[in-house]
């Protein structure tokens, strides 16, 4: 008894003294920060999900890090998952429910605290290489928003004028009036090499938010017709090289033992890609439209070649990464958690409140442990043509119910035999509704308020 005393003891010194000791190397030594971020790429898109195209270098991340499944954009669409992903704030709090064209006037409101002013605060050179899309005026860009360096395209590739941009504190450089599309991946590659190469002597934040495989599609001369799946294949089989140029540029420097790499995607596939086996696309609150890819890696610090199976968003990165550097969270209220045990490989899963899939300013969905809830539903399908009346946004009469777990699919509504899960989620819901601002919390009751459509069923159709 005596020894196992002993030993404990001396297993809870060892652990005491390898924190500090951590700590100690964090002090010392910043942790840099590199965000890759697909636009439109699929939960099903990628080798280590499944997928035949290959992605040779995200899938040799994947193993020597940590593949998370049940991962989430907080919207299923570009500009509001970008919001949440930057303030670790749902895009319906921040003020970017929808998105954001060449002709907006507004964007992300200063009054928001992003990723990038969190680490700069903390001394580090901070870049962004990419689809912007938080606003295209000089006062959103962001050189406004935490970033020293701008380089990329305001907003979406479909959206004209499409001006390439090199922006800094100083001015705002047109590259191309019109940027050519098949130049961007390896552009953007080159100004994130750059950036790393020039960053030796100091902890940096790249954030590269990439335009594709966001429609149109076009891929660089080396990778047109390469790919067996087509010119979606070969985007994606080009992104997955700059993701291995990324990595090298980090290992030629010195600096991949000391850089946390993370890669994601902001919200399902449009009309080309793979969802995989998850329900629905981008514009949905099926899991296909919100449920993304994402992978971690830290050599030393993240669980090698582990799959994680527990809940997180990409609203979590901003304090995950916050606790990890050191800096001081935003005072707003957040609604990311730090998830690094999750990371680490402590915990596979973190207790958290709900959470809610919002398209534009409605809640339709939300998601507790195995649990997802459905409480509304447009009455046409994303991107089809608005029926007679107009698009609406409408209550079930019944909330289906699905456990995520047996049912990835969303096929089987389950609500009729779990009647107090439904009961739970509804007085979660209504709690958190609480917390939001006064016009999403009047689009939330006065949708509950509206008679549902009436079908033979007594529900609203399935539109996917």
């Amino acid at each position: 008894m005596q020894a196992m005393k002993w030993n404990r003891r001396q297993f809870l010194a060892g652990a005491v003294t390898a924190a500090s000791a951590a700590a100690s190397f964090a002090a010392d030594r910043p942790f840099n920060v590199v965000l890759i971020y697909c636009d439109d790429l699929g939960y099903g898109d990628l080798g280590c999900y499944g997928s035949k195209i290959r992605t040779p270098h995200i899938d040799k991340l994947a193993s020597e890090g940590v593949r998370f499944t049940n991962f989430y954009s907080a919207n299923p669409v570009c500009s509001p998952s970008r919001a949440a992903l930057l303030t670790a704030r749902y895009p319906t709090r921040v003020g970017v429910p929808r998105v954001l064209f060449p002709t907006s006037q507004d964007g992300l409101p200063a009054s928001e605290t992003t990723l990038a002013q969190v680490l700069k605060a903390k001394g580090y050179r901070t870049m962004c290489v990419g689809k912007w899309h938080l606003g295209h005026l000089p006062e959103y860009l962001p050189t406004r928003r935490g970033f020293d360096e701008y380089f990329g395209i305001p907003y979406s590739n479909d959206m004209n004028p499409r001006p390439l941009l090199h922006v800094t504190q100083e001015k705002i450089e047109v590259i191309e009036e019109q940027a050519t599309l098949e130049t961007l991946t390896p552009r953007y590659t080159g100004q994130a090499i750059r950036f790393i190469d020039g960053s030796k002597g100091s902890p940096f934040f790249l954030y590269m938010p990439h335009t594709y495989p966001h429609i149109p599609l076009a891929a660089s001369e080396r990778f047109r017709g390469k790919s067996p799946l087509g010119t979606y294949g070969d985007v994606v089989e080009e992104l997955d090289w700059s993701v291995g140029e990324v990595l090298a540029a980090l290992k030629r420097n010195g600096l991949e033992e000391n850089t946390l790499v993370l890669f994601s995607s902001d919200n399902g596939p449009w009309y080309q890609g793979s969802p995989g086996l998850l329900r629905g696309r981008k514009g949905m609150t099926y899991e296909g439209g919100v449920r993304e890819p994402f992978i971690a890696r830290l050599p030393g610090r993240v669980a090698k070649g582990r799959v994680c199976h527990g809940i997180a968003s990409t609203m979590d990165l901003l304090p995950t990464i916050a606790k990890l550097c050191g800096a001081s969270l935003p005072k707003l209220p957040l609604d990311g958690i730090d998830i690094w045990p999750m990371l680490a490989g402590e915990k596979e899963e973190i207790a958290r409140e709900a959470l809610l899939y919002f398209d534009d300013v409605h809640l339709q969905c939300a998601r507790l442990r195995q649990w997802k809830i459905h409480i509304a539903r447009y009455n046409s399908a994303a991107y089809s043509p608005a029926p007679p009346g107009g698009r609406r946004n409408l209550p079930l009469a019944s909330p289906e119910l699905y456990n995520l777990l047996d049912d990835p699919a969303e096929s089987y509504d389950v609500a009729a035999g779990n009647p107090s899960v439904v009961a739970e989620l509804l007085v979660r819901i209504d709690r958190i509704m609480k917390t939001f601002p006064e016009h999403i919390q009047k689009d939330y009751v006065d949708t509950k308020a509206v008679q549902t459509l009436s079908t033979p069923a007594g529900q609203v159709p399935r539109v996917f």
